[in-house]
């Protein structure tokens, strides 16, 4: 049980940030960065915080399924963000919102294989 919270402990958190976020009817954006990439960048986090989870921890050498199991979960928590803000005053759905989740969330996926390959390949292993 102590592995499962460890694991998967930090999605679970970010996910409620996320959505916290999300219920927000103005939440400001970080200096300098627009929509879309803010999108990414939050959602490339989540995507590692997947792959982390899923690969029993990270540096991990990681599969090609759990890069896209990762991708998926990611793309479909970011379809489930966006149909709750929906029901937010100030907020609504955007599909392009949705792509860029998707594509922050394979940003972190292959971030997470990079590093596996790097690390493996430093430690010799």
């Amino acid at each position: 049980m102590k592995r499962l919270i460890f694991l998967w402990g930090p999605a679970v958190l970010y996910m409620a940030l996320i959505f916290y976020s999300s219920s927000q009817p103005d939440m400001p954006l970080p200096p300098g960065l627009t929509d879309k990439p803010t999108h990414s960048l939050g959602y490339m986090v989540l995507g590692i915080l997947f792959v982390r989870a899923l690969a029993g921890g990270l540096p991990a050498r990681i599969t090609l399924s759990t890069a896209v199991l990762a991708v998926a979960l990611t793309t479909a928590y970011g379809a489930t963000d966006e149909i709750h803000q929906m029901f937010v005053p100030g907020r609504f759905a955007d599909w392009n919102d949705l792509l860029a989740d998707a594509f922050g969330g394979a940003l972190g996926a292959l971030a997470c294989w990079l590093w596996g390959i790097l690390f493996r390949s430093r430690h010799g292993l």
